[in-house]
């Protein structure tokens, strides 16, 4: 287990590719982040976080997409980053790594995780919408959204088939818009090789992950009953996970009307 953001990388000189304006881009590489935190921390992780490295992620050629609070794990931080592609991932990461903010900020961000290894490597799937970034970050003055956000993973034997994807189109879609849930987003496992080895992510996954927001707690809770229910076609996925989350100040899911726009 690796107890960082990210691993101490080599810091040889490199000479970095110009970096792309993070704005109005839609990424092609999502990493979903869950961090287990000491008992106590996580308040402390997101000051640090929404302070130090949310502009110099982004300087770096990377989009984050939300951070948030786990409902139903005090210890538990939860935050996307995107990309546009494996090769821009694999630029910006050791861009960000080996820059300025990480080096003056990772002993104090290390500090309050036990575990930061839980990531999903993603990508967009039909039948959309994708995440789209058309503003910049909120500001660091911004209140907390009263949206709240859920990501529903659903896990399956094999690669997500374009059965499933009708069905959730067809189906479980119209039915979470008629409970007032916003999709943001769909997601399915990102199958290339993990070309930064130092940062692990999970392998051997097959996930599709669809994020939802709720204009506030009550519409929310209204819906979190029939959530819980597993959906399935016949026996697939094999197991279905939620993750209730409440944005942070900084997060742009949970504050815009949409961040996402129809393929």
């Amino acid at each position: 287990m690796l107890d960082t953001l990210s691993p101490t990388v080599d810091r040889s000189p490199r000479r970095m590719p110009t970096v792309p304006s993070p704005q109005a881009r839609m990424p092609g590489v999502i990493e979903l982040r869950q961090y287990t935190l000491h008992p106590g921390r996580r308040d402390d992780l997101i000051t640090l976080f929404e302070r130090e490295f949310i502009e110099s992620q982004e300087a770096a050629g990377m989009v984050l997409l939300g951070q948030f609070r786990d409902l139903d794990a005090p210890d538990r931080f939860v935050w996307l980053r995107g990309f546009a592609d494996m090769p821009a991932r694999r630029d910006a990461l050791a861009r960000f790594y080996q820059g300025p903010a990480w080096r003056a900020h990772r002993d104090a961000a290390n500090a309050t995780m036990i575990d930061s290894d839980n990531v999903l490597l993603l990508k967009p799937a039909p039948p959309g919408p994708a995440p789209a970034i058309s503003a910049p970050p909120p500001p660091a003055d911004a209140g907390e959204p009263e949206a709240r956000v859920v990501i529903c993973l659903h896990y399956f034997d094999g690669p997500v088939n374009a059965e499933w994807l009708d069905h959730f189109a067809q189906i479980q879609r119209p039915w979470l818009e008629g409970m007032r849930a916003q999709v943001l987003a769909t997601l399915v496992t990102h199958d290339a090789p993990n070309d930064y080895p130092a940062l692990p992510v999970r392998a051997g996954e097959h996930v599709f992950a669809c994020i939802l927001q709720f204009a506030d707690e009550a519409s929310h809770e209204r819906c979190d009953r029939q959530l819980q229910a597993a959906w399935r076609i016949g026996a697939q996925p094999y197991r279905t996970e939620l993750l209730r989350l409440m944005p942070t100040a900084r997060s742009r899911m949970g504050r815009e009307r949409s961040l996402g726009r129809e393929d």
